[in-house]
């Protein structure tokens, strides 16, 4: 169903490209005092995807939030997105999300049909992942946004993190990237239908089943690559982990049109901000510019990027590559020799 509203028109950003920076994020939240509790396994001093708190020995729980403005005209589609991408931080720490709740700002000139498509789209998704929507909050907003409020389970002992990548470890993603800048190029009608149709497909694409073949081998860490790009949430992960990244870009699955989009100069400007907190710690070698901004693009509902013990890599590999849209061999984890974080390789 395509909208007679023209929702993208009404935001000023789109999807991820709408977070705030990583720096920015980090200095806002830095002398924040935070209550102490022996249960809390995981919290935000770490940039992780979620939240994790035990339970009891068997269960833990992990709770995340992610709302956006409309990346996409017609609001069953955005509903769509807006909901995986909600739904992958779970995923990302290993877990089996279980119940959602709505956040929805809209205008109040919105006609009732388009909002109904919004949530049925987001109602949907969740339905796919095997997700209960229970409840939620709503107001009034120039601008439109949507998401939800994810709570999942997880066992205490199998909880993946960004911080626990080890010397060694073989990276693995599972979406090619891109995203960011074919639905910016959109906008203008820059991007060709079938690029359109290619990045509609990927951001409603659910990280289930790479979370699925994830938990059966020996991953150390994990996160989903979104809105801080491929080299922003491998520079968390770097940092958390107290490692080097060399990444091979001749592995990674680059969107071929939004390569071509972004050495043509258009490009989100999140991609910038993206830049401007990860590129101090990137050596980027002799690639390419418009290579390195797709790596810096941002992206929703992005893929899962997977520190893997060596001696599993190659079967996880294997059981990727029949379930992800992409699965992709892109680098190694090497220990910290000081100095930059990530290398091009």
């Amino acid at each position: 169903m395509e909208s007679e509203v023209k929702l993208t028109k009404l935001a000023k950003c789109a999807g991820c490209g709408a977070k705030v920076g990583a720096g920015v994020l980090a200095q806002l939240l830095g002398d924040m005092k935070v209550l102490r509790d022996e249960n809390l396994l995981v919290g935000y001093d770490k940039s992780d995807d979620a939240s994790v708190y035990r339970v009891t020995d068997e269960l833990a729980l992990v709770q995340t939030v992610d709302f956006f403005p409309p990346i996409h005209d017609d609001p069953y589609i955005f509903g769509q997105i807006a909901a995986t991408n909600a739904l992958s931080d779970v995923y990302a720490m290993g877990g089996e999300p279980k119940l959602a709740l709505n956040i929805m700002a809209v205008p109040k000139d919105m006609p009732p049909e388009t909002v109904h498509a919004l949530l049925r789209g987001g109602y949907d998704k969740a339905y796919e992942a095997g997700v209960i929507i229970t409840g939620g909050h709503s107001i009034l907003d120039d601008e439109p946004k949507y998401g939800l409020a994810v709570t999942g389970f997880v066992h205490p002992d199998r909880v993946l993190t960004n911080s626990g990548a080890r010397a060694g470890d073989v990276l693995l993603l599972t979406k090619p990237l891109g995203i960011g800048v074919l639905t910016t190029a959109a906008k203008a009608g820059l991007t060709s239908e079938a690029g359109m149709a290619l990045a509609v497909r990927l951001m409603t694409t659910l990280n289930r089943a790479a979370r699925d073949a994830m938990v059966r081998r020996r991953v150390h860490a994990c996160t989903d690559v979104t809105g801080f790009s491929l080299l922003g949430h491998a520079l968390e992960l770097a940092q958390g982990s107290g490692v080097e990244l060399h990444l091979h870009p001749d592995d990674i699955d680059l969107i071929p049109e939004a390569v071509e989009l972004a050495r043509l100069g258009v490009l989100p400007e999140g991609m910038y901000r993206n830049r401007a907190f990860a590129e101090p710690q990137v050596d980027a070698g002799t690639l390419a510019l418009a290579r390195q901004d797709v790596l810096y693009d941002p992206q929703t509902a992005g893929g899962l990027l997977m520190a893997v013990d060596p001696a599993d890599a190659d079967a996880l590999y294997a059981d990727l590559r029949a379930v992800v849209p992409s699965a992709q061999r892109i680098g190694t984890v090497e220990t910290y020799r000081g100095g930059k974080r990530i290398f091009l390789e």
